[in-house]
């Protein structure tokens, strides 16, 4: 069953990907022969105008086929024979997709939480360093060490480098004056906090908690923008962690432990309702699909930063670099 979910998941991300490449497309006057769900053998398909719509035998994805994605087409909707803009335009719409769908997964999770947590300070915690430092109830913490704080999770990111030592935070009263203050955090759980209780909310479509007040829609909105923003950095961080080896192996998984991550997911969110179950699908969900994003906007060869960046020497140079050569890269 987690397989089943996982794969469906990953579909479901790589279908609205390609989505965006064939719209965009379309749209272009290019030609796209096949849209397809699934890899594989052919099960089912019909027809919408030229366009061969498909459903393949294996949930891994799919695929947006174009008529002259290589060069060597005369047909002028083909792709190769499109301005450089408008292959630009296809391509990058891909990722694009990605980051719209995150959104509206954030925005979907937002408005039927139970706890939005801010970076607004609701209690100083006793016997922190933050409470001798000047941190007051009514506070707003803006940055860290430089770093803007937007959303807990930005705070909780900022955090997870400070290895304990004094970090400075910038505070925002409620009339509005800031005010940087030099805090040593406290361990706890195996994190580093400032030392304090966060202000919480719950969401609009969220039955009302007695001592809780509702988020606004411009909170919402704002938090939803914020939430992906920090997926997307939380995505390019791992990836220079990586790449300077400056990471924990336990930290990092492929395919098989992104299916143990939703499988342990579900397991621990069914004790309380398929309803949880499904928000912290859809958590993941929205994670993968700015990870997906992110990577395709990498100039990595077959991705779609890498033909991104074939296109830009393209229009740079005034003529395509020869088929066999970007074909060989």
């Amino acid at each position: 069953m987690n397989i089943i979910i996982t794969l469906l998941v990953f579909t479901a991300l790589v279908v609205v990907h390609e989505w965006g490449h064939y719209k965009v497309a379309v749209k272009n006057g290019i030609l796209v022969e096949e849209f397809s769900i699934g890899m594989g053998p052919l099960i089912y398909y019909w027809y919408k105008g030229e366009t061969m719509f498909s459903i393949r035998a294996l949930p891994l994805g799919g695929f947006c086929r174009m008529l002259g994605e290589e060069n060597g087409e005369s047909d002028s909707r083909a792709f190769c024979n499109k301005s450089t803009w408008k292959r630009m335009a296809v391509v990058v719409m891909g990722p694009v997709m990605n980051f719209i769908l995150c959104f509206v997964l954030v925005l979907g999770l937002v408005t039927t939480s139970s706890g939005v947590v801010f970076t607004e300070v609701s209690q100083v915690l006793e016997g922190t360093n933050a409470i001798e430092q000047g941190l007051e109830a009514g506070d707003t913490i803006t940055k860290i060490n430089g770093q803007k704080i937007h959303t807990y999770d930005d705070l909780l990111l900022v955090m997870k480098g400070c290895d304990g030592k004094d970090i400075a935070v910038e505070v925002k009263d409620e009339n509005g004056n800031k005010e940087v203050l030099t805090i040593t955090p406290y361990a706890s759980d195996g994190r580093w906090l400032v030392g304090f209780s966060p202000v919480i909310k719950t969401g609009l479509f969220e039955e009302r908690i007695e001592g809780y007040d509702k988020i606004t829609i411009g909170e919402t909105i704002e938090q939803s923008v914020y939430t992906m923003a920090y997926y997307v950095k939380s995505v390019v961080v791992g990836f220079v962690r990586i790449f300077t080896f400056n990471i924990d192996p336990e930290d990092v998984s492929g395919p098989i432990g992104i299916v143990e991550v939703v499988g342990d997911t579900v397991e621990k969110s069914m004790k309380y309702g398929i309803g949880v179950a499904i928000k912290s699908v859809l958590s993941i969900m929205a994670l993968l699909s700015v990870n997906l994003g992110v990577i395709n906007l990498f100039p990595i060869p077959a991705m779609d930063g890498g033909r991104l960046v074939f296109l830009i020497i393209e229009t740079i140079r005034g003529k395509a670099i020869d088929g066999e050569k970007e074909g060989f890269i």
